[in-house]
């Protein structure tokens, strides 16, 4: 029970038989080198990961509604530039050096971030 096959209608390559003079076109009009851009990502939220959390948290959140982020920033920076010159001025009185008025100043930092105040 064997069964011959018979290609003599087979007439060129692979190239040829599977989409004819078309084909080497196509190859030729593809770029051998393709640029790809970078990636588009979306622009990540800033979000405020403290906000609503601590004691003040919801006084600052409503006040930051009222008068406008902006405006409340502006004021938030004098306060933090505030409380840094007394601290540094603290510093000054009791003799400590610069490593530990930093180490004082990142203390409050975190102090505020858990009452609410950078909510």
């Amino acid at each position: 029970m064997a069964t011959s096959i018979s290609a003599t209608g087979f007439k060129g390559s692979w190239g040829t038989s599977m989409a004819g003079e078309d084909y080497t076109m196509l190859a030729k009009s593809v770029p051998k080198h393709v640029r790809v851009g970078k990636p588009v990502r979306a622009q990540p939220m800033m979000k405020n990961v403290n906000e609503g959390k601590g004691v003040f948290a919801p006084i600052v959140v409503v006040t930051r509604n009222l008068i406008g982020k902006k405006r409340f920033n502006q004021l938030r920076g004098k306060a933090i530039a505030l409380h840094s010159q007394v601290i540094t001025e603290f510093c000054k009185s009791i003799g400590a050096d610069a490593k530990q008025r930093q180490g004082l100043i990142r203390l409050a930092k975190k102090n505020g971030e858990r009452l609410g105040f950078l909510a």
